[in-house]
């Protein structure tokens, strides 16, 4: 074999070499990246689940998003406040402590309820309290 030949030999074999490794390399990767997605999301659907939760009872104070619990104006009442920002374009809202629900329902029968304590049986989607029934506190 003359030396022109085993240098053809040698850069052919160098270059399978090197694409056989980027390949097996790449193979790696991806595989790794597969399963760190999948350990991903086992460990998601193990945490509880935020979904849908029907027929529970909820109490709180009924206002709106844009006040929320304290009513910026001092001159009207809370029912008063909480109805003004609905009829600007807010939406009415369940403030229990900390937490906020907006209300799905008849919006006229919240209306009723404005800045009152309320006991609500609905159904929570998300952030979202579909109202069944609602009754005020004594």
């Amino acid at each position: 074999m003359t030396q022109k030949n085993r240098s053809w030999w040698a850069l052919i074999a160098f270059c399978t070499t090197t694409a056989l490794v980027a390949a097996f390399s790449l193979a790696i990767l991806f595989a790794s990246a597969s399963v760190a997605y999948a350990v991903g999301q086992s460990a998601r659907s193990d945490q509880p689940s935020q979904g849908v939760v029907e027929g529970k009872a909820f109490s709180g104070v009924v206002t709106d998003a844009h006040c929320g619990a304290r009513h910026q104006d001092s001159t009207k009442s809370p029912a008063e406040c909480t109805k003004m920002c609905v009829r600007n374009g807010s939406r009415y809202v369940l403030v229990d402590g900390d937490k906020t629900y907006s209300l799905s329902g008849d919006g006229s029968q919240f209306g009723g309820f404005a800045g009152q304590r309320v006991s609500i049986a609905g159904t929570l989607d998300g952030e979202t309290l579909r109202v069944d029934s609602i009754h005020a506190q004594q």
